[in-house]
């Protein structure tokens, strides 16, 4: 993957481990979590802290050379959208028939060698889950969704494993997981542990 370089920290990595922004008409700036709006933009690891430390020092105006608004709950906003495309890419995985949901179903996808991302839900202890993690050697593995989100994906009231088959939807799931954990991470407000995994799926 082309490598950006963090506009704050300034350290360069691939471009999946950031985020872009742009400004909007109006002069807002907007997360491009995509990376396909149009416009100058500029690149922050996907770290809560790291945006809003640029939030702070007026970085993204110095960036654009122009300027914009950048709104205190800008963060969140980021943390929303990816959640959402998570969600979404979950839910699309489904229907097409690439997803196993649930203990069984996960740990068979994995033994086939036929997972592309494992997805455990971070606000369960999950007594399990150490045993999926396991086989999973090589598998990315995302534990920053929540298990009400993962079942609304599914159309189930509980879900706390999910893996979705190798391919691109898996591939995106994997690279949106990692950023979200960014901006979750020590700021979730049902932290891992927070709820029994009794009943799990």
């Amino acid at each position: 993957m082309p490598e950006r370089r963090c506009a704050l920290t300034r350290r360069t990595a691939d471009r999946q481990r950031l985020v872009r922004f742009v400004a909007d008409p109006d002069g807002r700036i907007v997360a491009d979590v995509v990376g396909r709006l149009p416009g100058r933009g500029i690149w922050l690891c996907a770290e809560r802290d790291v945006v809003n430390t640029a939030c702070a020092r007026g970085v993204f105006g110095r960036a654009l050379r122009a300027r914009v608004v950048a709104s205190d709950d800008l963060a969140d906003r980021v943390e929303a959208l990816l959640a959402r495309r998570c969600v979404e890419t979950i839910a699309l995985a489904r229907r097409a028939g690439e997803v196993a949901a649930g203990f069984e179903k996960v740990r068979a996808l994995l033994a086939a060698d036929g997972a592309g991302v494992l997805a455990i839900a971070g606000d369960c202890v999950a007594a399990d889950a150490r045993r999926l993690a396991r086989m999973a050697t090589g598998v990315p593995e995302v534990r920053a969704l929540r298990a009400a989100e993962m079942a609304g994906a599914l159309g189930r009231e509980h879900v706390v494993y999910v893996a979705v088959r190798t391919g691109r939807l898996a591939e995106r799931l994997a690279v949106d997981g990692t950023r979200l954990a960014g901006f979750r991470q020590g700021h979730d407000d049902e932290a891992p542990g927070a709820r029994s995994g009794k009943g799990q799926l």
